[in-house]
């Protein structure tokens, strides 16, 4: 399979397994799923008896004193004592294997190249790191919402793309399911494209 460079009139040839695979929608949604659920963390926690600061040592004797039983300090019952059941964070897990993970991946990539969304450069640089140039060299390309895939960060890309809530730039080893199909489109250096060759 081959692919044309934006920037050259020289071709790239890819490989059809990674490039050319059918779409997987329930693959991908359940990638997604899973990825988004794993970015959840649990908030909620509470100390139990065990945790709580305090001597484990009984305050006073069993009989004779004319108070109630006590056998420790930490007891639920008591003011600044544990809680008896707890609350502790939920664990928001879904385990994906790498094949899957992989394969979703390799389906989303697919889908771009069949829909014209992936513009493959040989080079993407800009003179300085300001944002207007950054800005005319997308509108050139009528690029508005974009994730730009590059093989190493290129720091005036970066700093160019900050204050641009509709522009991303990620290294290859970043890449995830939720910005490959968040943005209308991903532009990729032909190295960077290699590597996700390699990767999968």
């Amino acid at each position: 399979m081959e692919l044309l460079l934006q920037d050259s009139k020289e071709s790239l040839l890819i490989s059809d397994k990674v490039f050319n695979v059918p779409y997987n929608e329930p693959l991908i949604h359940q990638i997604i799923t899973s990825y988004n659920t794993m970015k959840r963390k649990g908030s909620k926690s509470q100390k139990s008896r065990s945790e709580v600061s305090g001597s484990g040592k009984k305050p006073w004797r069993q009989k004779g004193t004319g108070r109630a039983r006590a056998g420790s300090l930490r007891s639920p019952i008591w003011r600044s004592g544990g809680v008896t059941f707890a609350a502790k964070p939920k664990e928001y897990f879904k385990k994906v294997n790498k094949k899957m993970y992989k394969g979703a991946l390799k389906s989303i990539f697919s889908e771009l190249i069949r829909k014209n969304k992936l513009v493959v450069f040989k080079e993407f640089l800009i003179r300085s790191a300001k944002t207007n140039l950054l800005l005319e060299k997308l509108n050139k390309l009528k690029i508005e919402k974009v994730l730009i895939i590059l093989d190493k960060l290129d720091e005036k890309i970066f700093l160019a793309s900050r204050n641009l809530y509709k522009v991303s730039v990620l290294h290859v080893k970043d890449i995830n399911p939720v910005d490959l199909i968040r943005f209308q489109q991903i532009i990729i250096t032909q190295k960077a494209l290699k590597l996700v060759e390699e990767l999968f």
